[in-house]
């Protein structure tokens, strides 16, 4: 079996250490499939998800989009403690975009009462369980009172050690990118940084992400196969996982196979084939 190959030679660089696996009991995956592992070194250290298909998971059963949005948090929650289960690190979600604004404003109200209802809810178990909050976006596009509750969520989880969750708020990539042109040509102008010192790191420096990893693994739900303006900066080397699945019923069992599709890719990074690296630098 695949995952025994690995096993074996992982255990021909660690000579008599036996490698930790990822284990993931058929319970918890709801699936009557084998018991799932994984092991660490196939498995992602940042993950990003684009949560698509609410509306079209209400719609099929009939109800209004808003009921398909609170179905996309329970959806959440889950995947949120998966990751923390599974020692994901970095775990990265497209809440709202910048061109969400764009919906009826029924639909951008219910979205922003959610928001509200999202943090009373969850935030004393995502401080208990160790996760750092971080909300990347335009904050100042949100109402007041969504503003004080992701500050309030960032303050209180700041020193938090565990998974990091990166909530995309307000969020367009290419407004990021313009946003970290903008603070570089400043600091140009003040005479602070020197034109030719500008370079990836410099910007990646300015970036929401600033001191995190690339986004190893991208997963988007509903079967669309587009990155919508999310993360262009941060993906450029990320494996792509296009899941027909609709957000409110991702579960478990869905990230596991994700999980496993990006663990049997091989990321050469513009290597050869037969060319050695590491398979999740």
């Amino acid at each position: 079996m695949f995952v025994e190959k690995l096993a074996r030679l992982f255990n021909v660089f660690k000579k008599d250490q036996k490698p930790a696996y990822i284990t993931v009991p058929i319970s918890h995956v709801n699936s009557a499939a084998q018991v799932q592992a994984l092991p660490p070194m196939r498995m992602p250290r940042h993950v990003a998800i684009i949560m698509d298909g609410n509306g079209r998971w209400a719609r099929r059963k009939e109800l209004p989009r808003s009921a398909g949005h609170a179905a996309g948090v329970e959806a959440l929650r889950d995947i949120i403690r998966a990751s923390d289960d599974w020692g994901i690190e970095y775990l990265t979600i497209y809440a709202f975009s910048t061109e969400n604004w764009a919906r009826s404003h029924e639909e951008v109200e219910a979205l922003m009462a959610l928001l509200l209802k999202y943090f009373a809810s969850e935030i004393d178990e995502l401080d208990e369980k160790n996760v750092r909050i971080t909300i990347i976006g335009n904050i100042g596009d949100l109402p007041e009172a969504q503003r004080e509750a992701v500050r309030n969520a960032m303050a209180r989880t700041k020193e938090n050690t565990g998974l990091k969750l990166n909530i995309a708020l307000s969020y367009g990539g290419r407004a990021e990118l313009v946003r970290a042109a903008k603070a570089l040509a400043q600091k140009a102008a003040d005479g602070t940084l020197a034109p030719e010192d500008i370079d990836a790191q410099a910007l990646e420096a300015e970036l929401y992400t600033a001191g995190q990893p690339d986004v190893d693994l991208l997963i988007r739900t509903s079967g669309e196969m587009r990155l919508s303006n999310f993360l262009p900066w941060q993906t450029v080397y990320a494996e792509l996982v296009f899941d027909r699945t609709l957000w409110p019923d991702f579960d478990r069992a869905a990230y596991m196979r994700a999980l496993r599709e990006y663990a049997n890719r091989d990321r050469r990074y513009g290597r050869r084939d037969g060319e050695t690296g590491e398979a999740n630098a």
